[in-house]
């Protein structure tokens, strides 16, 4: 499991270490996120997986609340910032990631807890992490960089 958190983030950083700030600060269409505002989305997405991860490991029972992803985008800053300064915070949240899973107890992966409405287990949130982040590569792929 924590391979595949490894993995996708060595996957983003060669996706997108070259591309232009110019480039990066379009969207692929009217009313879109640029990508930068995508980078930024990511680190935010993940940082509240793993937020939860750690309270539902940790054996909190309190529901965990939902978060409203569009309404954060308007508002992060991420197309005043260069596509590397994205990438690094990108990068230290992987690395912050990677590192509270690796250090879970066995015990803690089957913990489960209710986030945003939905049951859902520590396991679970380690690869909605990873399956988050490759699946916006592929939108970044298809739609951004074609």
């Amino acid at each position: 499991m924590v391979e595949a958190l490894i993995g996708g983030g060595e996957i983003v950083a060669a996706l997108l270490h070259d591309v232009p700030d110019a480039v990066a600060a379009k969207a692929y269409a009217p009313g879109k996120w640029t990508l930068k505002e995508v980078i930024l989305h990511c680190s935010d997405a993940e940082r509240i997986f793993a937020y939860r991860a750690l309270r539902i490991a940790r054996g909190d029972t309190l529901a965990l609340p939902g978060w409203d992803e569009q309404a954060y985008a308007p508002l992060s800053g991420a197309n005043a910032r260069s596509v590397l300064s994205l990438l690094d915070e990108l990068e230290s949240v992987r690395e912050a990631t990677v590192t509270l899973f690796e250090g879970l107890p066995d015990a803690a992966w089957d913990r489960r807890g209710v986030a945003n409405g939905h049951p859902c287990s520590v396991r679970g949130l380690a690869w909605i992490t990873a399956g988050h982040l490759l699946h916006h590569c592929d939108i970044i792929t298809e739609r951004y960089l074609r």
